[in-house]
């Protein structure tokens, strides 16, 4: 009886998800669920705004803050001119107290390392305000989408990305053995598209490509902001990259390996990705090929929180070619994506993704970039990410993403210890 059963599930999953996603054609199922989804989160934010008596009063906002300190950014020197004109006082160190208790409350880098929080509860476990019971209904329907989401999707889901996995690396490694040529080429990109719409479908994926004339080209470099794992499975749902990260064992380990004798991926080893001019040889040696897949890389280095973009590192700007942003943003409201990788292992991760309501996200393909003759690496990263925070309505902050788990440099100290001294200086206060 339970053979019986588990033919009949893999059956229907087969027929009215598995095959119409190979086929990129679609049913219908996943916008009736998706409009049914939204119909009854709009009735659960009425009922909550019904059901709370005494609203508890918001801290005004200002624009730029996006916190609860409403901060005037201006210049040290004249906000210490404001104390004293010349010479120096004690009274200078309340500028830097402040800072101090500014960043501690809350600073700007941080925050961008927690989930981004929520205009209206989305009945799934996490909520901006303190829930407590509002009434019989609103329970059972939450009730009802606990059950859902681990009794039904959370099954389905795991199903279809068992199949799009094995799909992986077997059509991958049947691939891998043909001689190399545009019949292998092509197959290998049917196969990793096909095993991309499997996947996202095991998340319920909605995702809104924007302006597809800007799709990467292959010789070119494709860049775009963080802000978890599944990112790349997003982009290559819509066409193929050649990916490029450090060698890993398990299970990715496996798929690595097997990817890799179909598509041109660079992976490298531990001991490899530590030298900087290795690295940068092998990319420009496959941007050099123009008919090599393109590059996807994700300069920031590590995941962030769906609300800003922070520092790109300057080596994929160093190898030249041509660069081609695409700014990613998700829908908190039907789930989060953001992996904090220094709070939950990939394991609770993907659970947490798996037992949300879906994945909806847009993402836009920006116009290609190229490096300007009087311009360096790091003004073009710079550039090219300041074009994808305007595109994804992300706030664009210069800090480096690895203070996600590092301490802040002692150069960032001493420049503003150079920067007082200076000013001391110029106002002749010194000397």
């Amino acid at each position: 009886a339970v053979g019986q059963v588990g033919a009949v599930w893999v059956a229907l999953v087969f027929g009215l998800i598995v095959v119409p996603s190979a086929l990129g054609i679609s049913l219908g199922i996943s916008e009736a669920y998706m409009w049914v989804l939204v119909k009854t989160l709009e009735w659960a934010t009425i009922r909550l705004q019904k059901g709370v008596k005494k609203p508890q009063p918001q801290m005004p906002r200002t624009p730029t803050a996006n916190g609860i300190i409403e901060r005037d950014e201006t210049p040290m020197e004249k906000e210490i001119s404001r104390l004293h004109p010349a010479d120096f006082e004690f009274s200078h160190i309340f500028y830097f107290c402040r800072k101090g208790f500014e960043a501690i409350v809350e600073d700007e880098v941080t925050q961008r390392f927690s989930s981004e929080e929520l205009l209206s509860w989305n009945l799934l476990t996490r909520t901006n305000v303190n829930f407590h019971y509002i009434s019989l209904r609103l329970t059972v329907v939450w009730v009802i989408g606990v059950i859902v989401r681990y009794c039904l999707l959370l099954p389905l889901r795991f199903t279809l990305a068992a199949i799009g996995i094995t799909s992986m690396i077997v059509g991958t490694t049947v691939v891998g053995q043909l001689p190399n040529g545009s019949v292998k080429n092509y197959l290998s990109e049917v196969v990793h598209l096909t095993c991309s719409r499997i996947l996202v479908r095991a998340l319920s994926g909605t995702i809104h490509y924007h302006n597809k004339e800007n799709r990467p080209q292959k010789g070119g470099i494709c860049v775009a902001n963080h802000t978890s794992p599944i990112d790349a499975i997003i982009l290559t749902n819509d066409g193929c990259y050649a990916m490029v990260g450090q060698v890993h064992g398990g299970l990715m380990g496996v798929i690595q390996r097997a990817t890799v004798k179909a598509c041109p991926h660079v992976w490298f080893e531990r001991s490899e990705i530590k030298d900087r001019h290795l690295v940068t040889k092998r990319l420009r040696e496959h941007v050099a090929d123009k008919s090599k897949l393109p590059i996807l890389i994700f300069p920031e280095g590590t995941c962030i929180n769906n609300t800003s973009v922070m520092m790109f590192k300057k080596g994929s700007f160093e190898i030249g070619g041509t660069i081609y942003p695409v700014a990613i943003k998700y829908d908190p409201q039907f789930g989060d994506a953001f992996w904090n990788s220094s709070k939950y292992n990939i394991v609770s991760y993907l659970l947490r993704i798996m037992t949300s309501w879906a994945i909806v996200c847009n993402v836009w393909y920006l116009p290609p970039m190229v490096r300007k003759e009087d311009e360096d690496a790091v003004q073009f990263a710079n550039r090219v990410r300041s074009a994808i925070a305007r595109q994804g309505g992300l706030t664009e902050l210069p800090w480096d993403g690895g203070l996600k788990r590092a301490k802040v440099k002692d150069t960032f100290k001493e420049e503003q210890q150079k920067n007082y001294s200076k000013m001391l200086v110029r106002n002749g206060s010194v000397g």
